[in-house]
């Protein structure tokens, strides 16, 4: 509430700048309503009394931990002492029992240590500065004095620093109630390292946080009776599923896939990745590394996690598999098949990716292509499968990415419970709460709603729980509240899950029909919803609507909302994941109940997340709750930087009502008395007005709503009555001067036109004597022209038909000559055929009597051929006794030279005689001379036996010319069968030849 500005020279006030939001100065001249202020950047600025605030000239340096203790509480003074801690690095602020918490974008390490918190522990609250320690201790304390169960709500925008402040929550819990244990590990180590784990599958970068929650989380520590941890749930709520197969630039998709990606070299190679940059699931955007973090680092800080909160190394190397899996998926393409309509794997870079996809599922390769490319459309007879196209066949592949991420992130969170355990003994309880702050994109889905409508709940159970320290301050205040109704925002969550009738039961109802459209869905609101405050349709869209939330009007687009609502598992990937090899991936997709595979296949996504935030309320409505707001200082997510209009907008409070009653706040110091005669001047009833606060009943908050619309509406009229006014005087002035200038110029024009007609009249004259010229001139040219063109008809048409004569004559005389040949064409062709006829007969008959002639030689042949072997035989025998009488020959040569050998022996022996003899003759001559001529001469005797050797002679002469006789004979012999043969073939070759 702000205080009066007391306009006097040199006093110190705040005032609105464009630039930073408020800025403070000095006023130096002061002139009724209107100031002259020196600001502190050195402008001067003239503003109105009643749009400054007066500021605290003796605010401390370093602002104040409480910002109840504010000397002026309004807008600027609060957004100056959240920016003077700010820039002394003292984050943390109260509001009362509410934390504002601004994201310093650093790391700041000594106010989290272990000697903080035990400064903590046991402190009162409010002792020691500002703190989420502060926060857990209260709560703590309180489930240990009063026995009553706890929660923690922490809230802000994306960005705001939401996940860490959790983190130091759950860290002061596990240290309060921390407890040694003897083997494994403790239930509050496996709790603080879920948070990593979560974070690594369930964590992204987007447009205004490096590491976004894109799901909720509720963290439940359970405490037994000494106070000591003894079990933890975590639930989660509603994961972004769209952002593993979709990612706008310049966001990244889950942390999980670079730190793969990013993996020592032996996993990389295991699962066959590479630079995040290859892949579809990752390129869509240019952003692919966090400043200041390391995905390596992250990986191996993220397997140690997962040791310690008990997930073994087996299942590790599966998590991570599948993770490849999805990336490989993406990058299979496909493209038109031969058949109609159908698809298949664009190229062999795809097919690979297909097989390796299929070796980390561990299920059959065609198995996993036919579970994108078709569909099986079982009816009652008989089962069909239909072929997809290469569109279809892409976001099946994404829908199977998508589940399976789904089914793994369940998976995780179910691991994690069973490792830490709960206490079904425990009786209290202190609830953590991460959860998704309000959104408003300029692309708003079905994300987007659900996120929304947890915020709208979430306002509820705070609206409820600040009345209730409402009633307190009541007694406080010294006011009655018996008659005083709660107001809420029950009318936007009956808009929204109503049922039947609801936004989200009328989308339930889309999705459970086949043919419904986000069209169809998006007319169905417009006529359920036409009459309804809350909802109204845009002008320019025919498929948008918008919802008037508590912290403003936020525009959803349905083009995805039938999509994202329906949570079903295809056919085919329930069958071709549930019979993988691999017991982790087909864990993922146990076999359907019977009943549950009867039943149909539509489960609303909407539906059970309206169900899981209504039992979150029931446990946060059982609890104790407090706060903790979250601030993110600048949108450039960089530490020093204190943007006081981004801030504003995340604190800022409109003054809405002054409208109501200007003229009875001016010249009222008495704020009191300012309220009462502003309620009274709108006659508003049974309110109450406190020491320091005005109190309305339930709805009354609504009427000044509406009565200042009204007045609204009125004032807008009298400006729209004012300024008509204005337009319609200055118009009419215009009006008046182009009448007159518009008389001027038409008699002026009239004269033009007078002496124009005059002009035209004779010159009309003229034109008739010509015209009447040109026409008779003309209409003797035609009726010549008509004559000469009849005359040409009449002659033309004569000589066609004279023409036409002599070619039907010609023809006749052609056909004629045609006929005569074809006549004589016909004769000659049948005398021919009877010749032809004729000789065919008469060459047959020839041939006939040449084939018995034939047939006779060939039997002459054969007689030939038996004396021909006659002869060979002879010759054999002759040859056999050539080579008989040459042997005996032979023998008789040898013979022949043996007795040689013997005469010549014997007339050696001889001849040795007569030598001797003839010695003895010689001696004898010697002593008788007388007696020697007495002796008769001795003849020699004949060695060769001449007779035998003739006889021999003569016999071989006649060998040798009986031998040539039979030679010549065969040769004789074989010269006719030559002949008799040749002539055999000539006549043969003559008959065929005939």
């Amino acid at each position: 509430m702000a205080a009066q500005v007391n306009s006097v020279v040199g006093t110190h006030v705040w005032v609105e700048d464009p630039g930073v939001a408020w800025i403070d100065g000095e006023i130096v001249e002061a002139d009724g309503e209107e100031i002259e202020i020196n600001c502190t950047s050195g402008k001067m600025v003239v503003a109105k009394a009643s749009n400054v605030y007066q500021k605290d000239p003796e605010f401390p340096q370093c602002g104040v931990d409480d910002m109840t203790r504010l000397a002026y509480l309004h807008e600027p003074g609060v957004l100056h002492n959240l920016q003077c801690r700010y820039d002394i690095n003292e984050i943390y602020t109260y509001t009362g029992n509410i934390l504002i918490a601004v994201n310093p974008f650093r790391r700041l390490p000594h106010l989290y240590d272990n000697h903080m918190m035990g400064q903590y522990k046991g402190a009162s609250f409010g002792e020691l500065s500002p703190h989420p320690f502060a926060i857990a201790d209260s709560a703590y304390r309180l489930m240990i004095n009063e026995g009553i169960s706890q929660s923690i709500l922490v809230s802000g925008e994306s960005g705001a620093g939401k996940t860490e402040s959790t983190k130091m929550l759950m860290q002061y819990l596990a240290y309060m109630g921390g407890r040694a244990v003897a083997e494994g590990r403790s239930v509050e180590q496996k709790v603080l390292e879920s948070n990593p784990v979560l974070e690594a599958f369930g964590n992204a970068k987007t447009l205004r946080n490096n590491n976004s929650s894109r799901f909720g989380k509720f963290v439940e520590i359970q405490f037994d009776q000494s106070g000591r941890i003894s079990g933890a749930a975590i639930k989660t709520y509603l994961l972004e599923r769209s952002r593993v197969c979709q990612v706008s630039d310049p966001e990244r998709n889950y942390h999980c896939f670079y730190m793969l990606c990013a993996a020592p070299e032996e996993d990389v190679g295991r699962y066959k990745l590479g630079n995040p940059r290859t892949f579809h699931y990752l390129n869509q955007s240019n952003c692919y590394e966090l400043d200041g973090v390391d995905d390596s680092k992250e990986y191996l800080a993220t397997r140690t996690a997962m040791d310690v909160v008990g997930i073994s190394s087996n299942e590790q190397d599966a998590i991570f598999r599948v993770i490849a899996a999805i990336l490989h998926l993406g990058n299979v393409e496909f493209a038109k098949g031969d058949e109609t309509d159908s698809s298949e794997p664009k190229d062999d870079k795809s097919r690979f990716h297909l097989k390796t996809a299929a070796e980390l599922f561990m299920c059959d390769e065609k198995f996993l292509e036919d579970s994108m490319c078709k569909r099986v459309i079982t009816t009652r007879d008989e089962s069909i499968t239909k072929c997809l196209d290469p569109n279809a066949a892409a976001v099946n592949r994404d829908a199977l990415a998508k589940i399976v991420y789904s089914r793994l992130f369940d998976w995780l969170v179910n691991k994690l419970n069973s490792s830490i355990g709960q206490d079904p003994n425990s009786k209290n309880l202190i609830g953590v709460l991460d959860i998704y702050g309000f959104e408003s994109f300029k692309t708003n889905s079905f994300e987007q709603f659900c996120i929304n409508l947890t915020n709208e709940k979430l306002q509820q159970h705070f609206n409820q729980h600040v009345f209730k320290m409402e009633q307190e301050e009541y007694t406080k205040e010294e006011i009655d509240w018996s008659y005083i109704e709660f107001i809420d925002n029950q009318d936007v969550l009956d808009l929204i899950e109503k049922k039947p009738g609801g936004i989200i039961a009328l989308l339930d109802e889309a999705c459970m029909f086949p043919r419904s459209t986000h069209e169809t869905f998006a007319q169905k609101l417009y006529q359920t919803f036409k009459d309804h405050k809350r909802f109204s349709k845009p002008k320019l869209s025919q498929t948008d609507f918008a919802i008037s939330h508590y912290a403003g009007e936020v525009t959803y687009q349905t083009e995805f909302f039938l999509d994202k609502n329906k949570d079903y598992v295809v056919a085919e990937h329930q069958a071709l994941l549930g019979a993988s090899k691999c017991s982790f991936v087909s864990g993922l997709f146990p076999p359907l109940p019977e009943e549950s595979s009867k039943s149909s296949k539509f489960s609303s996504i909407g539906s059970r997340f309206k169900q899981q935030l209504q039992a979150l309320l029931e446990t946060l409505n059982a609890t104790e709750p407090h706060y903790v707001r979250c601030v993110k200082p600048n949108n450039l997510l960089k530490p020093g930087i204190f943007e006081n209009s981004n801030v504003l907008q995340q604190l800022r409070m409109w003054g809405r009502f002054s409208i109501l009653a200007p003229d009875v706040l001016n010249g009222c110091s008495d704020e009191i008395t300012a309220c009462k005669r502003l309620l009274e001047k709108v006659n508003l009833k049974g309110y109450q007005i406190g020491k320091t606060k005005v109190f309305l009943r339930a709805g009354q908050m609504a009427e000044l709503d509406a009565y200042r619309t009204v007045v609204l509406g009125r004032s807008a009229r009298i400006i729209q009555i004012k300024v008509r006014s204005y337009f319609g005087r200055k118009k009419f002035i215009l009006l008046r001067l182009s009448a007159i200038q518009i008389q001027a110029i038409c008699r002026a024009q009239v004269a033009r036109h007078q002496y124009d007609y005059m002009r035209k009249g004779a010159a009309g004259v003229k034109i008739q004597k010509h015209c009447r010229m040109y026409l008779a001139r003309n209409a003797y040219r035609s009726l010549c022209s008509s004559a000469v063109y009849v005359q040409t008809g009449m002659r033309g048409m004569s000589a066609r038909i004279e023409l036409k004569f002599r070619k039907l004559r010609r023809a006749a005389i052609v056909i004629q000559s045609h006929c005569r040949r074809y006549l004589a064409r016909i004769q000659f062709t049948r005398i021919k055929k009877a010749a032809i006829t004729t000789q065919c007969a008469w060459r047959v008959k020839v041939a006939c009597r040449e084939l018995r002639k034939l047939k006779m030689a060939a039997k002459e042949t054969g007689a030939l051929q038996e004396a021909k072997s006659k002869l060979e035989k002879q010759v054999e025998e002759l040859t056999w006794r050539l080579q008989l009488e040459k042997r005996m020959r032979a023998d008789i040569e040898e013979a022949k030279t043996q007795e040689n050998a013997k005469l010549q022996s014997s007339l050696q022996e001889i001849q040795l005689q007569f030598e001797e003899t003839k010695a003895l003759l010689i001696q004898e001559r010697k002593a008788a001379k007388t007696v020697v001529e007495q002796v008769p001469i001795v003849q020699e005797v004949p060695v060769i036996d001449n007779e035998i050797v003739s006889k021999l002679t003569a016999e071989n002469d006649h060998l040798k010319a009986l031998v040539n006789s039979l030679e010549n004979k065969i040769d004789e012999t074989e010269k006719r069968y030559e002949e008799t043969n040749k002539l055999s073939e000539e006549r043969l070759k003559q008959a065929l030849e005939a």
